[in-house]
């Protein structure tokens, strides 16, 4: 997932970084880090100097100097133009931009009380910031009067298309409304802010507070030694030294349910899982959801929109509800029959254990590797000890890059990081030239969200002379020390699908920051992450990486084939899992305010119901008491984008497929008519220089085993 970054001005101006004004610089400290730009490559962070306590102060002067190049630009004697109303719009922010970047990137990847505490002092006074730059009126009267000229203007294609979006920003952000509505637009917008700071803190508080406890080994029955060995450290952590402790991970299933051959741990895992959120006492966040939806609901009312879907799909590619509901909706039916069928599969196993109970989700994903084994003769045991993380990065991830797009790669240990487990590499391109800094993020903290992401700290502009610096961060188990970083394959495939949104950063060649790299349509930015994943099992790219960690042998090639033939395994399951969690999202935020509902799980529930996914052995990605794609406004209304953007991603491999597979002649074809344009045109105008005609959805029924039903 690409996580997006606290929104200044529409994510352009937060993340256009250079040198500070001379007045920005005096308000601040010269000991404060933010007072100047970093002078380290490519403006790379200075982490070893940035401290807690530099934040506030900078976020302060930050926004004081932004409004007043702001009041500047709009108070000008001079007539609008686009040099100086659009552009200069462009340049103003910086000093806020920097302390942006770097402040909602640790407080994801490393945060801590008093980071949590700056998030939620400033989510609100943000909030009022971007409201006085939006409904300032004589600002928004001269770009009105560029938009309504902008034919006249004789503007290149990328300068028109930003002057018409930062026009429907503004309408957007309500510059059209009357005095006393744009008051009220400001109050639901400060506290949607606090609200979605406190929804994300009470998450993963609470996920840490919910990790299942044990007594005994014998209760881990079906775990490795090293896997009980790292439960003895985690209770040990949490002061119950002598017991043992499972984290819990973000989603609903937990990785654990695949090896625990106790049913009644797996049950206790499950449940502590699915109850996140819902079972009382200070994390609880049944009341945050339904504050939420409404105030969502209200604020786009007031906007002149039926519901807040509506709103938030105006931009995207999907356009409307109605187009997002009829892709769901056709797929909701092959998924559970076709998951229907998974468990009848399982249940066979089940019985012919005697096992004497029904399939629930807790005994899915163990069961599911022993349908596989019988199916396919393998398990996903076989497939970790040949993924071991470093190779998964150099040989595979790196591997498959350079011989896409020329690019290569170099470690350096001079920059500082934020932990000491997070690695720097440079990323020069085919000419040799550095084209940006590359940071790789990849074990589980406590103190760190869960999921996996990607995030600029340096986004790319000619305008402003920048190169970017980008961030991969996944959620991987750390194990014991001395002891190999072994990934299932979903984690391999997690970090070649990361990886292709640092590509989408790094590759940026675009003029304003308003359209760097991945500042695209949430229901396209998947898009080429997605593609990226092809070549975690491309034949050339796995013999490459996949040596058996101890040995140094390539994976069998019976093995190789055997996962190859198993790519629709499942399918019923994870398709089913992740539209529930789809659906949650836009019944939420396709209700009126005067629809809003009191019981937050009977709501979900009966939204499950209504959709035909509320099948029990498969729980929904995520349940609405945690699901922070949908509730902090990252991807508020727009779960939907993985499966949209994958209809884009299956139709692209069978493009490169038919045209001679993983080769620089596709990978510059690909970097040039799409990667590297960012939001600089209407995103299926790219798709379509990219594939020459609209895309098709036959791929991606394939793909998921959907076809015949």
């Amino acid at each position: 997932m690409n996580r997006p970054q606290q929104l200044i001005l529409a994510a352009s101006i937060a993340l256009a970084v250079a040198a500070p004004s001379a007045t920005a610089a005096a308000a601040l400290e010269a000991s404060n880090p933010f007072a100047k730009q970093s002078s380290l490559p490519l403006n790379y962070p200075a982490f070893d100097k940035i401290k807690d306590e530099h934040f506030l102060p900078a976020y302060a002067a930050g926004m004081r100097e932004q409004l007043r190049e702001v009041d500047l630009i709009a108070n000008s004697k001079a007539a609008p133009t686009f040099d100086n109303t659009i552009v200069a719009m462009e340049r103003s922010g910086q000093l806020l931009g920097r302390v942006s970047a770097v402040f909602s990137n640790l407080q994801t990847a490393n945060t801590n009380d008093r980071l949590d505490a700056v998030d939620r002092e400033m989510s609100p006074k943000l909030a009022a910031h971007n409201d006085a730059i939006y409904l300032n009126p004589k600002l928004f009267q001269r770009v009105k009067t560029l938009h309504d000229k902008r034919d006249s203007l004789k503007l290149d294609a990328e300068s028109k298309h930003l002057l018409e979006r930062v026009y429907k920003e503004f309408v957007r952000a309500g510059a059209n409304l009357p005095d006393a509505d744009k008051q009220k637009l400001k109050a639901y917008n400060g506290e949607i802010a606090s609200l979605q700071s406190e929804f994300s803190q009470r998450v993963l508080k609470e996920a840490n507070a919910s990790a299942l406890v044990v007594d005994t080994r014998e209760e881990l029955a079906g775990m490795s030694e090293a896997e009980i060995a790292a439960a003895a450290t985690e209770a040990e952590k949490r002061g119950q030294k002598g017991k043992f402790a499972i984290a819990i991970v973000n989603t609903s299933s937990q990785p654990a349910l695949a090896t625990l051959t106790n049913r009644a741990t797996r049950e206790r895992l499950m449940q502590a899982s699915l109850n996140r959120g819902s079972r009382g006492g200070e994390f609880d966040a049944r009341e945050l959801v339904l504050r939420l939806a409404k105030l969502r609901a209200e604020r786009a009312a007031l906007l002149g929109y039926p519901n807040y879907a509506a709103y938030s799909q105006e931009l995207e590619t999907a356009k409307n509800p109605a187009a997002v509901n009829k892709l769901l909706g056709e797929l909701a039916g092959p998924a559970v029959n076709n998951a229907k069928k998974e468990a009848g599969e399982i249940q066979k196993v089940i019985d012919a254990e005697k096992g004497n109970f029904q399939v629930a989700s807790w005994d899915w994903p163990i069961y599911q590797d022993k349908v596989r084994a019988a199916k396919y003769n393998f398990d996903e045991n076989q497939l970790r000890p040949y993924f071991e993380l470093n190779r998964v990065l150099v040989d595979g991830v790196f591997f498959a890059a350079t011989k896409e797009f020329g690019i290569t790669f170099k470690e350096r240990k001079d920059l500082p990081v934020y932990d000491p487990d997070v690695r720097v590499f440079d990323v020069f391109d085919h000419d040799g030239k550095q084209l940006a800094i590359f940071l790789f993020d990849p074990y589980a903290r406590a103190n760190k969200q869960g999921g996996a992401w990607m995030n600029e700290y340096v986004s790319q502009s000619s305008l402003l002379k920048r190169r970017p610096v980008v961030g991969n961060h996944l959620n991987i188990p750390k194990p014991p020390a001395g002891e190999p970083t072994l990934l299932t394959y979903d984690e391999v495939r997690t970090a070649f699908h990361e990886f292709g949104h640092a590509l989408h950063g790094m590759f940026s060649n675009v003029k304003y920051p308003h359209f760097s790299g991945t500042s695209v349509p949430r229901d396209f930015v998947e898009y080429p992450s997605q593609v990226n994943e092809m070549w975690a099992i491309w034949p050339e790219v796995l013999a490459n990486y996949a040596k058996h960690h101890k040995t140094g042998a390539a994976m069998p090639k019976e093995l190789l084939d055997k996962v190859v033939a198993s790519k629709k395994f499942n399918q019923g399951y994870m398709t089913t899992e992740y539209l529930a969690a789809s659906l949650i999202d836009q019944r939420w935020h396709q209700l009126a305010p005067s629809q809003i509902p009191t019981d937050v799980l009977a709501f979900e529930a009966k939204a499950l119901k209504d959709a035909g996914v509320d099948f029990a052995p498969v729980p929904p990605r995520y349940r609405t008491t945690y699901f922070s794609h949908s509730m902090n406004g990252g991807y508020s209304a727009g779960y939907y984008a993985y499966l949209w953007s994958e209809k884009l991603d299956a139709d692209t491999v069978e493009w490169f497929k038919q045209n001679g597979g993983l080769s620089r002649k596709n990978g510059d074809h690909f970097r040039k008519t799409l990667l590297s344009r960012g939001g600089t045109a209407d995103a299926m105008d790219l798709f379509r220089n990219f594939r020459g005609r609209d895309p098709i959805i036959e791929p991606l029924l394939e793909r998921r085993g959907l076809t015949g039903n």
